[in-house]
């Protein structure tokens, strides 16, 4: 009884196995593995004609750094104009925008401090002349035998130390702003208007900003008055990435685009900031830049191209040579000595219009698909 018990459960197990291996139709059939891609393959003559075959080889270029950047005022142009002297702001004599040269009035004050200077003035010049005069006086003397040397020697001193007075006074009357016309009439004796200073500007440009009004009270040597620069030449201000800064170098030249204008400017390359920005990982680049026609305007934000002079080699292929496969990597198909070809996986690195460098995956020599690696690829999906 036991054997034939064994007999239809060995029956059973041998026929489920079966049913399996033979895709009975309780199981269903298992789908096939599908066919390997072949490593190369031949193209019919007839198709040959349809791609083109390049030999890699070394080619000599120039790398060009792209990067977003700001306009700033050329610092060495402009400058933001102090009040000398304190007191409140009488009148504006120049409108925002206006051209100016340099040492032109742009606003005038009713200062304390510009007449106590005038005052200071007047009486070192009146000492300076009296000191002059018995100095004068006491080496005639000396001379005729009228007095000690020591008294004309001490006169001599006097009248030089009164002079040194007057210099000084005259320096702080020029660094208040004070005219060469109006410093004449001081010297000529004729009393002074009014007690009113000048702020007069330092250079020739334009007044881009006004930061006072009249009335206001200006504090000495503390109070922004005014910003004048000279826009003729502007600095951009470019951020680029530690493995841009190898190509990278003073006196390169750069091409500026503004969205706004539409208009590119070319400048260049004047400085590298030997600091890297401790949150963005960025170096900062200065291009000096022409703006003749004031097409750049501050803090404009621009597009900078950096055409680095270093000149590098290195495999440079049709941008149609080179392909992405399923996983988006790079690859080329290449000639093989027989005449069959073969997908080479490549990594890229700089493209230079329609040519892109191969950084490596290719040997100086070897024979690629330059155009029709499309037609390629589809050919050997089929």
């Amino acid at each position: 009884m036991t054997s034939s018990l064994r007999s239809p459960l060995a029956a059973f197990a041998a026929a489920a196995a079966a049913c399996l291996l033979t895709a009975c139709p309780h199981g269903g059939t298992p789908p096939a593995d599908p066919a390997p891609r072949p490593s190369s393959f031949t193209l019919p003559a007839a198709q040959r004609d349809k791609i083109h075959v390049e030999e890699a080889r070394l080619t000599p270029f120039r790398r060009a750094v792209e990067a977003t950047a700001t306009v700033e005022f050329d610092g060495d142009r402009a400058t933001q104009v102090l009040a000398p002297f304190s007191g409140p702001v009488a009148r504006i004599l120049v409108p925002l925008g206006a051209l100016v040269g340099r040492g032109q009035p742009l606003a005038t004050t009713v200062s304390p401090d510009f007449a106590a200077a005038v005052s200071g003035y007047r009486k070192a010049t009146a000492t300076a002349s009296n000191a002059r005069r018995i100095a004068d006086l006491d080496a005639q003397l000396f001379a005729d035998g009228a007095i000690a040397r020591r008294e004309m020697e001490q006169a001599e001193t006097d009248a030089v130390a009164a002079e040194a007075d007057r210099d000084a006074a005259l320096q702080q009357l020029r660094s208040l702003g004070v005219g060469d016309a109006a410093i004449e009439e001081l010297r000529a004796g004729r009393a002074a208007a009014a007690p009113q200073g000048t702020i007069r500007s330092p250079l020739a440009g334009a007044v881009v900003e006004r930061l006072i009004t009249p009335g206001q009270l200006l504090q000495a040597g503390a109070t922004p008055c005014f910003t004048v620069a000279d826009m003729s030449t502007v600095w951009v201000m470019a951020d680029i990435f530690e493995n841009d800064l190898p190509f990278v170098a003073v006196g390169d030249p750069a091409d500026v685009t503004s969205a706004a204008s539409r208009q590119t400017l070319h400048g260049k390359v004047d400085n590298i900031s030997a600091l890297v920005d401790p949150n963005t990982r960025a170096i900062a680049v200065r291009i000096a830049t022409p703006n003749p026609e004031g097409a750049l305007k501050k803090d404009m934000y621009v597009r900078v191209v950096i055409h680095s002079r270093r000149e590098r080699t290195g495999i440079m292929l049709p941008v149609s040579a080179v392909l992405r496969d399923d996983v988006d990597l790079p690859f080329v198909f290449v000639e093989n000595p027989d005449g069959s070809f073969g997908r080479r996986r490549v990594t890229i690195g700089y493209r230079d219009g329609d040519r892109q460098e191969v950084a490596s995956g290719l040997v100086v020599g070897e024979r690629v698909v330059a155009e029709g690696g499309l037609f390629m690829q589809f050919a050997q999906s089929q």
